[in-house]
């Protein structure tokens, strides 16, 4: 294998075929793992993402998106149709899923060094029997790399609700940081409040807990208080991969603060607000960009450096009931 990346990120790919109110449809190669790998490599990070591809123009198309923006890709080989989601659009951009995927990844030899961040979440650690793959595989790196989760709920395809809590709940707990929007939480936790289960989430282990609101902005949840960050004005053409275009600016911002690794883990766990605050910025700037263009096209460096003015951060605020948990994970 080549030298090891910056950030290795686990999921699926997805061709999805958009269709527009009085338009022809449109396939698109996206999928919520191979998003935040897009966004990663295009904000100058050495990615790599492995993933199931299938021999077929989907995953042709795919791979070679993801090439264009500097992502290797490993795929595990199995020839397993390359998954496909139709996606509605209204009138105000906003999306709806109707899925074909099967998720059976096979076992994917890793070799060389660890990377130093592994991100993963969505259908990838939902969906038997891929899941448990992917869980065995991040628990064999996590000892060196620091470990990202975004549960990016699909209720359509959770299965039973109790057990996809106590998935989530376990990846929660096994993850440094985890990213969640409010409707993830309400869907996960019907009669709790976004704080009230982002706080749970928070006590089980991560170092900090990151919750987007759309045009609300986003919140980031640590022990002792709460840092947020409001979204500049945009214009929503459709809000296709905006969740995943915050996640990939701001692992990129925690990189560049030198917060990813298993050696950094000790200070990740002690963030401080400002960079903190820093951070939420830049990740909610990116979704910004992302959902006033068509399609999961997160910025590139450039634009997100154009993108960072007018995003203020909001005074930090304490917390009640959330003390720092007592091991290290």
């Amino acid at each position: 294998m080549p030298d090891s990346p910056d950030l290795l990120v686990i999921g699926e790919c997805v061709a999805d075929i958009v269709r527009l109110p009085g338009a022809p449809d449109r396939t698109h190669p996206r999928g919520s793992p191979a998003n935040v790998a897009y966004g990663l490599a295009g904000l100058g990070r050495s990615t790599t993402l492995i993933t199931q591809l299938g021999p077929d123009p989907d995953g042709r198309l795919i791979a070679e998106h993801l090439a264009s923006a500097g992502v290797r890709v490993l795929d595990d080989g199995s020839g397993a149709p390359t998954p496909t989601a139709t996606v509605d659009l209204d009138e105000a951009g906003r999306a709806t899923y109707t899925f074909e995927i099967g998720w059976t990844l096979g076992t994917v030899a890793w070799s060389g060094e660890p990377p130093r961040h592994v991100h993963t979440g969505s259908l990838a650690t939902a969906l038997d029997p891929g899941a448990d793959t992917v869980l065995d595989l991040v628990e064999s790196l996590r000892p060196a790399a620091t470990v990202s989760y975004d549960p990016n709920v699909r209720p359509a395809l959770m299965g039973d609700h109790a057990r996809a809590v106590r998935r989530a709940e376990r990846w929660a707990a096994l993850s440094d940081i985890v990213k969640a929007s409010d409707e993830d939480l309400r869907w996960l936790y019907p009669d709790d409040t976004s704080e009230t289960a982002a706080e749970r989430w928070l006590r089980s282990g991560p170092a900090v807990v990151l919750v987007t609101r759309g045009a609300g902005g986003a919140t980031a949840f640590l022990p002792g208080g709460t840092v947020g960050a409001d979204a500049p004005p945009v214009r929503v053409v459709d809000t296709v991969g905006a969740g995943d275009a915050f996640m990939s600016a701001a692992l990129h911002a925690l990189a560049s603060y030198g917060l990813l690794g298993g050696r950094a883990r000790a200070r990740l766990r002690s963030l401080d607000a400002t960079v903190l605050g820093d951070v939420l910025r830049h990740a909610v700037a990116s979704a910004a960009v992302t959902v006033g263009r068509a399609g999961a096209l997160p910025p590139d460096e450039e634009e997100l450096a154009a993108a960072l003015t007018g995003v203020p951060v909001r005074e930090r605020q304490t917390l009640q009931g959330c003390p720092r948990p007592h091991h290290d994970r």
